[in-house]
């Protein structure tokens, strides 16, 4: 059966866990000011990323594995060597910072900030220069601020062809990296607040969640919802698995509303659902608090989920499910 390392790096609610391409390595970040660097076989902790003086929002790593961005709500984006954990460049945001992701090539990156005294969130494109800190400029090359509200992320679309929005409003819009104009029409998504957005290996498609109680499945040209998967709670972390046609959603009741339930056994679960046929094929249990955070190796061979509970449980799943058929698959959890 599959038993999960239970990874015990954070004292606050989990926000971000994310593998590095290569699938060796594990980083978590949480809403104390330490994210976490972890060995992706066997739970060991590497180190960690001492700068920001508050909870992370989120992370990102480049391409090679060299560097790693972090988004916190001391309004700054940090910018690491990823292996020494020797802070290179802080971005100074007006504000809390929500999301960060690098572009492809990681030549630059788009960061989601919501600036204090403004009730709207802003986009912005930083240009990177990795090779030569001492000439990285402090100011961003593109600001998006024609928004109306917050948004939960910014996100590099393949090729960075476009960047996508996901708003707490529930509609995905794009814009044009260079000029910062839209691109296309709004798509009213969902009928509550996005709460994450995850895209699959090749940029294809991508997934989103929501306080709706539905994760849905897009086409990431068309921007067309492909498929909707139905769940009775909010759903707060979504990832598409890279090699079945298997996604995976998280989530649950806002920690306020979650009654102390006795047992010994979390009852947050992290549901597996067809990717196609949208029928629900499992349930994997475990946290004790809403889980905010997925995401699967890129080799598919296990997963990593992160919850309000602090702790990062990491499965690696057992031949049963990986050599099973992708309609019904064995989960011994």
């Amino acid at each position: 059966p599959m038993r999960p390392l239970l990874l015990c790096g954070h004292e606050r609610a989990l926000t971000r866990v994310r593998f590095n391409r290569d699938g060796d390595l594990l980083l978590t970040a949480a809403k104390d000011n330490r994210p976490c660097l972890w060995r992706a076989d066997t739970g060991e902790r590497i180190g960690t990323y001492s700068a920001h003086s508050g909870a992370l929002w989120d992370l990102d790593v480049s391409w090679d594995s060299e560097f790693l961005l972090t988004a916190g709500t001391d309004s700054t984006v940090y910018l690491w060597r990823l292996t020494s954990g020797e802070p290179l460049f802080s971005f100074t945001h007006d504000g809390p910072v929500r999301s960060v992701m690098f572009s492809e090539g990681d030549t630059s990156f788009a960061s989601v900030s919501d600036p204090l005294r403004r009730g709207s969130s802003v986009v912005s494109i930083f240009d990177l220069n990795k090779d030569d800190v001492t000439a990285q400029t402090a100011e961003p090359r593109l600001v998006l601020d024609q928004f109306e509200g917050q948004l939960v992320g910014a996100y590099w679309t393949a090729l960075n062809a476009t960047i996508l929005t996901a708003g707490k409003d529930g509609y995905l819009r794009q814009w044009d990296p260079e000029t910062g104009e839209p691109v296309g029409e709004p798509v009213a998504a969902h009928a509550a607040e996005i709460k994450a957005l995850s895209f699959n290996k090749d940029k294809t498609l991508f997934i989103t969640g929501s306080a709706d109680h539905t994760a849905k499945l897009f086409d990431a040209e068309t921007l067309e919802c492909l498929k909707t998967y139905q769940t009775d709670r909010p759903v707060n972390a979504v990832a598409i698995h890279p090699t079945k046609n298997h996604v995976f959603v998280g989530g649950g009741q806002e920690a306020m509303s979650v009654t102390t339930t006795a047992g010994r056994v979390g009852k947050f679960e992290c549901r597996i659902f067809h990717k196609v046929f949208m029928t629900e094929l499992g349930r994997i249990k475990g946290h004790f608090g809403p889980i905010n955070a997925l995401d699967i190796a890129p080799d598919g061979m296990s997963y990593a989920s992160g919850a309000e509970d602090g702790f990062t449980r990491l499965h690696h799943f057992d031949e049963a499910y990986l050599e099973g058929p992708d309609t019904n698959p064995t989960l011994r959890s």
